[in-house]
């Protein structure tokens, strides 16, 4: 399960350096894709095989299915940490994100996210009183 925030920067190959606790689970391999709210969505490789089985069961017929499909895994990229604990992030998923130097990757449970640090500063500025003031069941049985 990935969890926590953690800063790091991008080098100027397109690098980034893994946070360590997330080493283990992707020292495999990992699938970076488009996420939403111009994020990067960061899967291990076992990870993303398991999405892609549940992905398979859409209804091709579905255009809503076809369409998020489209978007989601063209901007799918496999990519192998080096021994530095490296990952290069694609061009066209660097420039969706806008990411620049200062990053943020922050753990989403099954997932680990990769925003521009300005980006997820402000997308959390704006959830903060969302999150703050939830009065109903957003998650079922957790609340």
């Amino acid at each position: 399960m990935f969890l926590g925030t953690y800063a790091p920067k991008l080098d100027d190959k397109g690098r980034i350096i893994l946070p360590a606790k997330f080493r283990d689970e992707l020292a495999g391999g990992v699938v970076m894709t488009r996420g939403q709210e111009n994020c990067i969505y960061v899967f291990s490789t076992r990870e993303f095989e398991a999405l892609h089985e549940k992905i398979r069961q859409a209804p091709v017929t579905s255009k809503q299915a076809r369409d998020y499909l489209r978007v989601f895994l063209s901007g799918a990229s496999a990519e192998t940490p080096d021994k530095q604990h490296r990952v290069t992030i694609p061009g066209s998923l660097r420039s969706y994100a806008s990411l620049e130097r200062d990053l943020v990757v922050i753990g989403a449970g099954t997932r680990a996210e990769i925003w521009d640090a300005a980006a997820w500063e402000t997308y959390l500025a704006e959830q903060e009183a969302a999150f703050s003031e939830t009065a109903e069941e957003v998650i079922p049985g957790l609340f």
